[in-house]
């Protein structure tokens, strides 16, 4: 295989899996791991791929976050069911952490008026709730990211910081077996990667289209999740492997 075929094979397995590691592409192209390494630093350089820690991941993964008002209908009668699900794991008193996804506006929706504190970094999940009497709602501040109609940025991360919560539900925009799941912003993925640290149980909301999928940035591995519900098209071969690697799957 000549080098500027070796290029296009690289870039191309980088483009359709979004993400590949050095030790893959050396046994798919027949070369050394150096030399692998060598080629994605002149392909980074000539802006084809973006280089990541063990691999490459595809600079087409590098796009703005979604309109908030598209991602509302996107599958929006699986979210509304997850939604509804998750709500039914919340226990009056608790302290929870709604996220700035879609479906945690639906759930927002969904809860009923009990003694809860939310802390959120969703305009979205806070106006929703402003009407509930009984609910006590904190929201991060920050940088309003206007596409997603949330707080993100350095501010939001540090207020995270003086608090501690029961349970945290978050989405995201991939769900990969082996490399966790990711979203397509960098500030949001912080921003989660924040609310996981402070939260006793991580239950992960995400509809069976976000499965087998990597976007551009890393959040966390699938050992930072304690559930995950998701709609009844999920796969059951990836539901019996998700169940062997000892997260518990349940479908709305």
């Amino acid at each position: 295989m000549l080098v500027a075929e070796r290029y296009e094979m690289i870039v191309r397995l980088v483009n359709e899996r979004g993400s590949i590691r050095v030790t893959e592409l050396s046994e798919l192209c027949g070369v050394t791991e150096e030399t692998i390494r060598r080629d994605l630093d002149r392909l980074e350089q000539a802006g084809r791929l973006r280089r990541s820690h063990g691999g490459a991941v595809s600079v087409k993964e590098q796009q703005a976050e979604i309109p908030y008002f598209e991602r509302e209908i996107t599958r929006a009668e699986e979210k509304k069911r997850i939604a509804q699900e998750a709500v039914r794991r919340i226990r009056p008193n608790e302290r929870i952490i709604l996220d700035a996804s879609s479906t945690a506006w639906y759930m927002a929706a969904s809860l009923p008026d009990i003694p809860l504190t939310v802390l959120t970094n969703s305009i979205k999940v806070a106006t929703e709730l402003s009407g509930k009497e009984k609910i006590q709602v904190i929201s991060t501040g920050g940088i309003l990211a206007a596409r997603s109609l949330s707080y993100v940025g350095p501010l939001a991360e540090r207020s995270l910081d003086a608090y501690h919560v029961d349970k945290l539900f978050l989405s995201c925009k991939g769900v990969h077996l082996e490399r966790g799941i990711s979203e397509s912003n960098e500030l949001q993925a912080r921003v989660k990667q924040k609310m996981i640290g402070i939260a006793d149980r991580v239950v992960l909301l995400a509809d069976s289209s976000k499965f087998g999928t990597q976007s551009f940035t890393y959040v966390a591995g699938l050992d930072e999740i304690d559930e995950i519900i998701t709609d009844r098209h999920l796969p059951r071969e990836t539901s019996d492997e998700l169940k062997a690697h000892g997260i518990p799957v349940a479908t709305a």
